[in-house]
């Protein structure tokens, strides 16, 4: 069964079974990783024939590690559950890289647009700097590990470049900030 009704009254289960209010600081941080999580499997059912489709499903299940992280307060229970490396961000960084080779270097801001999957990735990016915020907050009230915000602020980047990248598998133009 689906519902279990225990979250009627506003109050979710921890990783472990604590009980917290559904608007506590680390809900909020592990719910926005979910919405992250989400609006990336978007992207990449957008991009199913491109190389960076892989790419975004590997993204997908380092966030679920994220996720079940931050969603767990007990330190038995943490340790026991799987964790980033440093070679994630590696790897991010490594695919940043490789799509920032192959596109024009960047003059402008640029206004997100130009394809359904460009702005695509510019909305998962935002998210992505919005879930950064959420985990900052629970960092001043929690211990987070330091390769989490490390992953999360090089995946905005990562998906910044992705939706240029886009543009230019697409061979469509980006669009850029004019001051008029």
């Amino acid at each position: 069964m689906i519902y279990t009704k225990t979250g009627d009254k506003g109050t979710t289960s921890l990783v472990g079974g604590s009980r917290v209010s559904k608007c506590d600081p680390r809900v909020e941080a592990y719910g926005t990783v979910d919405e992250l999580n989400s609006h990336i499997g978007l992207l990449a059912e957008m991009v199913k024939a491109w190389t960076i489709s892989s790419q975004l499903k590997s993204i997908q299940n380092r966030l679920f590690v994220i996720q079940t992280l931050l969603a767990t307060e007990e330190s038995e229970t943490y340790a026991k559950l799987p964790h980033l490396t440093s070679d994630a961000v590696t790897e991010v960084e490594a695919w940043i890289d490789s799509m920032d080779a192959q596109i024009p270097k960047l003059n402008s801001f640029v206004i997100a647009g130009g394809s359904m999957a460009s702005a695509q990735a510019h909305v998962a990016r935002t998210v992505c700097r919005r879930t950064e915020r959420r985990i900052v907050a629970l960092q001043d009230i929690a211990e987070i590990e330091e390769i989490i915000l490390q992953y999360i602020n090089r995946l905005s980047d990562y998906l910044f470049v992705t939706s240029r990248y886009i543009l230019h598998l697409e061979n469509k133009q980006e669009i850029f900030w004019s001051a008029e």
